[in-house]
């Protein structure tokens, strides 16, 4: 499978940048725990993992129907992501599959994948700055 790894303007609750090293780490590692979930669960066509939280952060997961997962890690105090997801896999599908040049199973090499992944992923930041400082 493949793992979209395009730098975004995010970093680990400030606490630096993710290296490819650890990116495809913690993306092998997931995926390793989604298959072997699928295949434990009690419930018969369990889908696998869709969210994993720990102390520190929350990670997210959408399966598409052909296989394809998105996910997002975020701070443990964010809520919601499924939109989120669903609307990265939008832009996928908008941007990624309707392109005449990308290869399924190869990288993604968009730049209108890129600028709208970016600018989602920016609206978010904001509407998540904003209601924490109504809560605050």
């Amino acid at each position: 499978k493949q793992w979209y790894q395009r730098r975004v303007a995010i970093t680990a609750g400030g606490k630096g940048k993710v290296g490819a090293n650890e990116k495809l780490m913690l993306a092998s590692m997931f995926h390793s725990l989604f298959a072997i979930s699928s295949k434990i669960s009690p419930i018969e066509g369990s889908s696998g993992i869709q969210q994993l939280i720990t102390d520190e952060f929350s990670l997210d997961c959408f399966q598409t129907i052909t296989g394809v997962k998105f996910f997002v890690i975020v701070d443990h105090k964010q809520t919601a992501c499924e939109p989120l997801l669903h609307r990265i896999y939008e832009l996928y599908t908008d941007f990624v599959l309707k392109n005449p040049f990308y290869l399924i199973d190869m990288p993604i090499r968009c730049d209108l994948f890129d600028q709208n992944l970016k600018r989602v992923i920016e609206q978010v930041e904001r509407a998540s700055a904003y209601s924490s400082a109504t809560l605050a």
